[in-house]
């Protein structure tokens, strides 16, 4: 059992790996179509976690590994103002990975261009590396804070009185 958030939920709803058991009241909207919220889903096939232990690579996770911080400046940002910055530039050849890419505000990043930190005189606070570990989001279900549609799906019994 996994909780996700309602566009993870018709994302893979409009992938057609889920089907949907209980809706919530709630609607998302397009531009031309609305869509009720889904509340309980189950996988119509199961899929093995990955065997190996490396953490994805990706935008948030890189994010997540900075402690939302520009390496630059050490200015602790939201995601939305941080980018990604090549520590070596992609256009010198420098990989898109754990060890080549930080967290940069865009002040810094614009300003370091297409430069080394080195050649732009912006040292790193911290060498890039690849995580043995990151924080998960940890979300405890109790039986008092439980929708009550999820109940018949936990077993849990609720007080409805």
């Amino acid at each position: 059992m996994r909780v996700v958030s309602w566009q993870k939920a018709l994302v893979l709803w409009f992938q057609n790996k889920v089907e949907i058991l209980e809706y919530h009241s709630a609607f998302a909207r397009s531009v031309h179509h609305r869509f009720q919220l889904p509340s309980v889903l189950r996988l119509k096939s199961y899929v093995k976690p990955r065997t190996s232990h490396a953490i994805r690579f990706c935008r948030e996770n890189v994010y997540i590994r900075d402690n939302y911080t520009c390496q630059y400046c050490a200015t602790k940002l939201p995601a939305k103002a941080l980018t990604l910055d090549h520590v070596v530039p992609a256009s010198h050849n420098g990989p898109k990975n754990w060890t080549n890419v930080v967290s940069a505000c865009r002040d810094c990043n614009q300003r370091k261009a297409n430069r080394t930190p080195r050649t732009a005189n912006m040292p790193l606070l911290t060498e890039p590396r690849a995580p043995s570990w990151l924080p998960t989001l940890a979300l405890e279900i109790s039986a008092d804070h439980v929708p009550p549609d999820w109940a018949p799906y936990l077993n849990l019994r609720l007080n409805t009185g």
